[in-house]
């Protein structure tokens, strides 16, 4: 087989966070493939074929890719972030789980810079001990799933980022995560809603859990929750490395 598969992660929005492996892999390909926004960030050229799809056909995008692939194509698959991180690296490995021969691909994950270490560095260093990534997307896992492990990263005492928050098929669902915080957290536990990071239309906002309401999050907003250690200094919110 003389073509391949790399899926590549762009970063969280600002161009300049896009590594230069993945601008080589980009200027190398013969075919993209990707969400429809994340597609349109890749700029066209002569020789390259755009392949834009809906957020919800991860498998079929995958197997295209793989079969493009098979076909002689040098295929980029285009994630936000990074493509490891509720990305779509793992679906091009459920994909590669139904093909006869898993190692007759060539393929290649890019790492990313996320939307959580974007908003954590721009926060300072909430992130600075242990902490959880938790998606609160119920598409693809049960929400009592996703209320177990929220109070379970809480009682653990790590510090959290969340990834889609709020959105318009999941009424009041963000209200029941501020209830399971309420009820495993102090009130002064730090919660940080850092909105389109590293874009013109960003915004960040740090207050105390006790203050915190479900509109300040939307879907484009990551959500960072301290834990009884973190602490402001100065404009800064940091996670003490140093615990108990």
């Amino acid at each position: 087989m003389t073509g391949w598969v790399k899926v590549a992660g762009l970063g969280p929005g600002d161009e300049a966070m896009v590594t230069e492996q993945v601008r080589a892999a980009l200027a190398e390909a013969t075919d993209v493939v990707g969400y429809i926004p994340y597609v349109a960030r890749v700029a066209e050229r002569p020789g390259l074929r755009l392949h834009p799809s809906d957020n919800r056909v991860e498998l079929d995008r995958a197997n295209h890719a793989l079969d493009m692939a098979s076909a002689g194509k040098q295929v980029v698959i285009v994630s936000s972030g990074d493509p490891g991180v509720f990305a779509m690296a793992a679906a091009l490995f459920e994909a590669l789980e139904t093909r006869s021969d898993p190692d007759g691909y060539d393929i290649e994950i890019l790492p990313g810079i996320t939307a959580m270490l974007a908003a954590a560095a721009r926060l300072g260093a909430p992130l600075g001990h242990d902490f959880c990534a938790i998606n609160l997307s119920d598409n693809l896992k049960p929400w009592d799933l996703i209320e177990k492990r929220l109070r379970l990263a809480a009682q653990g005492g790590f510090a959290m980022a969340f990834y889609n928050p709020r959105a318009a098929s999941r009424p009041g669902r963000f209200e029941r995560v501020l209830e399971i915080l309420r009820a495993e957290l102090p009130g002064h536990v730090l919660i940080a809603f850092a909105r389109a990071v590293t874009t013109g239309e960003e915004e960040t906002r740090v207050v105390r859990l006790d203050e915190a309401t479900p509109d300040m999050a939307d879907m484009r907003t990551m959500v960072i929750v301290g834990n009884e250690d973190t602490r402001r200094v100065g404009r800064w919110v940091y996670s003490p490395r140093r615990v108990g």
